[in-house]
């Protein structure tokens, strides 16, 4: 992580601790590339268990890495508080079978509760394949902090704990 670009040392030690291995990013194998209040990014190589029956990168994997590279957006602007995805809108543009993809995020608006991002996945050669929006919930935190892990994240009942 050290050649993270774009962050603060107070978001690189919130990128760390809110990825330990095992997680579900992890299994993914995303690599992030850029963490900061202004944009977050990442690329995935892909590789034979991304794609789907067609040979292409599987739709799931889209959304996986869009929910997940939005979630740390909103974790970037919002950084002493935990977050929950409440919405994820994808469109599908066009397909990819190899190389590697980039995804990136931004904050779209944020109000004292809420977060909206929008995402972008694009191939190697530039062509864009998806796109989408989320909004993510901000938590009360009962520890006064909501950092990843926290009682309020854990008691949120939300869908997703939009953590790569």
């Amino acid at each position: 992580m050290e050649n993270i670009e774009g962050g603060s040392e107070a978001h690189l030690e919130l990128l760390k601790a809110s990825s330990p291995q095992g997680t579900f990013w992890d299994h993914v194998g995303g690599e992030v590339t850029e963490f900061g209040p202004d944009r977050v990014a990442a690329a995935l190589k892909i590789e034979a268990h991304h794609l789907n029956m067609l040979g292409i990168l599987h739709g799931g994997v889209h959304a996986a890495l869009l929910d997940s590279i939005m979630g740390l957006m909103a974790m970037a602007v919002r950084p002493l508080e935990a977050v929950v995805t409440t919405n994820l809108n994808l469109h599908y543009l066009s397909s990819v079978r190899k190389g590697t993809v980039t995804v990136s995020a931004e904050v779209i608006h944020q109000s004292r509760r809420m977060v909206t991002t929008q995402g972008y996945v694009h191939a190697e050669d530039g062509t864009l394949c998806a796109y989408g929006t989320g909004t993510f919930r901000v938590l009360e935190s009962s520890a006064g902090g909501g950092n990843p892990g926290t009682k309020a994240a854990e008691d949120s009942g939300g869908p997703d704990a939009s953590r790569p």
